[in-house]
């Protein structure tokens, strides 16, 4: 038996469920070569109704998925992807006696995708009708089922029980075709990207799910398994005198076509809406944003060609990009798309990539609390100071730190801490279970021109790092600098910029200028403005405080002006004393692009040098530690507090 888990969003009204395939797509990350030649994989959330859940969610349809997922790490990273997609899980089951479905991907060439599906006695199409739960389907406007989950006795029985469900409500039931022979035992396991072959017998277990049918969608070949014929004219007309539904047939590059009514002699004859050539770099998932696309305009009552043009364009910017359901394009990036001009090769827009990588982030973090404790030059100096202390101690001494913000956090996710990889790496494997945000430094302490820790190749040390891991990186900057130091320090932040997006990690870029020269209310709006115009976009920015309004209008119109859609910005502590650092939160605090702080020595410093002294035991490193955060946060609540009430 699956056991079901608990809700998402509670009683939340949906436009639509997605019922069938969920597992974890393994994509190969070189490209051009066979699948045996493939050395590394990126993991992805997976399987057709998965992908197009998502792709609705970003386009600002309300989705959920009804699916089983095994009881094991992918499972739970499925559970967890959707929930920060925002897709409905309540009809996620999780099943404790099979494993999650796994898909192992390959980009060969423009038309040659190799494929294998692992999807033996997996816990996907173990769905039994049992699992369809009335109350879910009663949420929904619409249902989406796929012809994957038709293969098989119990997945048929579990899509026939929540069609005709929804039928019954007065909701609309969309079919998606999805044929994929080798999940009907028709082609070679070896062959997972076969397209066709001809089955009566599959043919007819398909048509039987037509008469509850509002939207039908399939590729050329998917029309002729599902009419009976290899003549697409003839397939479309066999399914038409079974099915009253709008049938769309997509053509690949030509785009798609609608038939509302009756099928015409010409497929041209159709609705179509506006195409896009863009070139083909992985044709994988562009069905399931095409899905998600047409489903964005069809349940909000666009006209047909519009719904075209919708479709036509989730799946060209999908193709355009590895991977399936993180390709899937935003609202906002639809928008740009679709009022632009672009180039063919679509992925080497860095205006699009900019924009979609901003709108499809996980995660809103309005307000952050952060104890940093990064540190490691200024520990190995509190140890040669003190004489006494070594490494083991240092970093026992960081593990006391995480409990410290477990105790005052309780779980609050508006709270993290910034920890290295040398002191700090148990407290960063601690850190993984919790929900507190988590930055780690890349540079060279003290470096500059700045450096970086680990491989010369800093992307090769990033892809040793947990993708939830936030790259921090300090960089003293002033843009009164040379000119030869100001082109080595460019040069290194771009290499960690193109790092960070090539590994998908978050970058936070520390400035601090006040240490190389004289600082006024628009230098660090300077720096900004340089940076931005290098092409390096930060996800956040860590910088110095100030107490004079001007030097925050002009860091957070710099902001504003190059990316409107950054995270914001944490103030850094520069070890001032705790009611210099107060009033420099209460001067931040009025401006909503500072989202908190990240402080570090002002918070340990002296609890350090106690603790490392024998002054002082944990738990009373602990309890000082979490009480100086405390102070830090509450100023910066209530300092918040008083510009909301002001507003």
């Amino acid at each position: 038996m699956a056991e079901g888990m608990g809700a998402s969003g509670g009683e939340r009204r949906l436009d639509l469920i997605t019922l069938g395939r969920s597992a974890i797509d393994l994509y190969g990350e070189q490209i051009g070569g066979r699948l045996e030649d493939m050395a590394s994989f990126a993991k992805y959330i997976g399987g057709s109704p998965t992908n197009t859940a998502i792709g609705a969610s970003r386009l600002g349809l309300s989705a959920g998925l009804l699916t089983r997922v095994g009881g094991d790490h992918f499972g739970r990273f499925i559970r967890e992807e959707l929930q920060r997609e925002g897709v409905e899980t309540a009809g996620v089951k999780t099943d404790p006696d099979r494993l999650t479905a796994l898909a192992i991907l390959g980009i060969r060439d423009p038309d040659t995708f190799p494929l294998i599906f692992y999807r033996e006695n997996c816990a996907d199409m173990a769905l039994v009708a049992d699992d369809v739960d009335p109350a879910l389907v009663a949420r929904a406007g619409a249902l989406l089922v796929n012809g994957t989950h038709l293969s098989q006795p119990g997945v048929f029985a579990a899509s026939m029980k929540a069609a005709t469900l929804m039928k019954a409500q007065g909701g609309r039931v969309v079919f998606d075709i999805d044929y994929r022979p080798v999940l009907w035992g028709l082609a070679q396991k070896a062959n997972g990207e076969d397209r066709f072959v001809a089955s009566a017998a599959v043919t007819a277990e398909l048509q039987k799910v037509l008469p509850l049918c509002d939207l039908i969608v399939g590729t050329e070949e998917e029309v002729h398994i599902l009419g009976g014929t290899t003549d697409t004219v003839a397939a479309l007309r066999a399914i038409r005198a079974n099915s009253d539904a709008l049938l769309v047939c997509k053509r690949g590059p030509k785009g798609c076509v609608a038939f509302p009514g009756n099928v015409p002699d010409d497929l041209d004859a159709g609705i179509v809406g506006r195409g896009f050539a863009i070139e083909v770099f992985n044709v994988l998932g562009a069905g399931d944003a095409f899905m998600a696309g047409f489903l964005r305009g069809w349940l909000r009552g666009m006209p047909i060609d519009k719904c075209c043009e919708i479709a036509n364009a989730c799946g060209a910017i999908v193709v355009s990009r590895h991977g399936c359901a993180p390709a899937m394009a935003s609202w906002e990036e639809l928008q740009v798309f679709l009022r632009g001009t672009w180039p063919h090769r679509l992925r080497e827009s860095a205006e699009l990539e900019q924009l979609h990588w901003s709108t499809s982030r996980h995660g809103v973090h309005d307000e952050l609390t952060v104890l940093a404790i990064d540190h490691r030059s200024q520990f190995d100096d509190l140890i040669a100071d003190l004489g006494t202390g070594d490494a083991e101690q240092v970093a026992h001494f960081k593990n006391l730190a995480l409990k410290a913000v477990q105790r005052l956090a309780k779980g609050d996710p508006r709270y993290g801490m910034l920890l290295d990889g040398r002191f700090g790496a148990r407290a960063l494997e601690a850190a993984a279970d919790t929900p507190y945000w988590i930055g780690r430094p890349i540079e060279l302490p003290g470096s500059r021109p700045i450096e970086f820790e680990g491989s010369p190749d800093v992307a090769a040390t990033l892809r040793e790092w947990p993708i939830n891991h936030v790259v921090k990186c300090l960089v003293f900057y002033h843009p009164d600098d040379d000119a030869e130091m100001i082109a080595r320090q460019d040069r290194q932040i771009l290499r960690l910029f193109d790092a960070c997006r090539a590994t998908r990690h978050e970058f936070l870029l520390e400035i601090i200028a006040s240490k190389h020269g004289a600082v006024d209310s628009g230098t660090i709006a300077r720096v900004i403005d340089h940076v931005y115009a290098l092409g390096v976009y930060p996800d956040w920015w860590k910088l110095e405080p100030a107490e004079d309004s001007a030097t925050w209008r002009a860091i957070e119109a710099a902001i504003l002006r190059h990316d409107p859609l950054c995270r914001g910005i944490v103030l850094l502590g520069l070890s001032a004393p705790q009611d210099e650092l107060l009033a420099g939160i209460t001067a931040a605090a009025r401006f909503d692009l500072v989202k908190g702080f990240a402080v570090g020595r002002t918070i340990f410093h002296e609890v350090a040098g106690r603790w490392l002294s024998g002054e002082m035991d944990d738990n009373g490193a602990v309890d000082a530690l979490a009480e100086n955060l405390r102070v830090l946060a509450d100023a910066w609540r209530a300092a918040r507090h008083v510009r909301e009430v002001a507003a």
